[in-house]
């Protein structure tokens, strides 16, 4: 492996001249596979009369090197994602040079938080009000730029179903949306949702988006800023994309199958 991928950016060509066979080989598949991801984005977009540049693609990286993050940056990806701090933060040092957006995207324990905000643009998982006073006393405290914040939303909840998993039920997401506004350090960007595995919306993401794209409009009501609504994934960004997401969180599609451990 050499650091040269790792910065400072070159792009383009230069990039290229500076990967070893194996990553070029690595790059090509990457490549590939974010084709035909665009092609499908591009595709649903059409036919929800959308416009391509309203729906931005986020790649997850969970799993995988931080030597595939800087491949997916020298192909022009600017937002990846991770689910787990300890994965996360060390992938971030090491990509600090490059031109990436980092979303994270799982369950946030407060004990990781000051180390969360050190690198990430966004928290797509805020769920309950004390992992709002900790993200905002962390922010402050780092001195550093605005956090995007957005309200994770299970819609299981709303059915009863899904206790012990992360998210806010439907009913509780306004109260928590202005506390989020109010913190200092902090900014309300939007929604997120996964699917749900529980409830009447269980397996039909069609659904489950256009309740997710319902909670939206509640909240821009009284924040119109908020307009970030983050679906839908590798097997589902088609439906997520005609229910009005402006985000789509791909990882499958775009690196492979996961490892067990994923």
């Amino acid at each position: 492996m050499t650091n040269d991928i790792y910065g400072p950016f070159p792009g383009g060509p230069a990039f290229l001249d500076a990967l070893t066979d194996g990553q070029r080989a690595r790059s090509e598949e990457l490549g590939a596979n974010l084709d035909a991801v665009e092609r499908r984005i591009a595709a649903a977009c059409d036919a929800a009369g959308r416009a391509r540049g309203e729906v931005r693609l986020i790649v997850v990286t969970k799993t995988y090197p931080a030597e595939d993050s800087a491949l997916l940056a020298g192909l022009g990806v600017t937002d990846v994602a991770e689910n787990r701090d300890q994965d996360a933060a060390p992938k971030a040092e090491l990509c600090a040079n490059l031109p990436l957006e980092w979303h994270f995207v799982g369950q946030l324990q407060t004990n990781k938080v000051r180390s969360v905000v050190r690198y990430a643009n966004r928290v797509h998982s805020v769920d309950r009000p004390r992992l709002v006073g900790s993200l905002s006393a962390a922010v402050l405290k780092a001195e550093r730029a605005e956090l995007g914040c957005l309200v994770q939303v299970a819609l299981d909840k709303e059915a009863g179903e899904g206790e012990g998993r992360a998210g806010v039920a439907p009913a509780d997401v306004e109260a928590l949306a202005d506390a989020i506004a109010a913190a200092p350090g902090l900014r309300l960007d939007g929604v997120m949702t996964v699917a749900p595995l529980a409830g009447p919306l269980a397996g039909d993401p069609a659904r489950a988006f256009g309740r997710l794209a319902e909670i939206s409009t509640v909240v821009r009501a009284t924040h119109p800023a908020a307009t970030m609504v983050s679906a839908g994934m590798s097997g589902d960004l088609e439906q997520a994309v005609a229910a009005g997401a402006t985000h789509v969180r791909v990882g499958t599609a775009v690196l492979g199958v996961r490892s067990p451990l994923g």
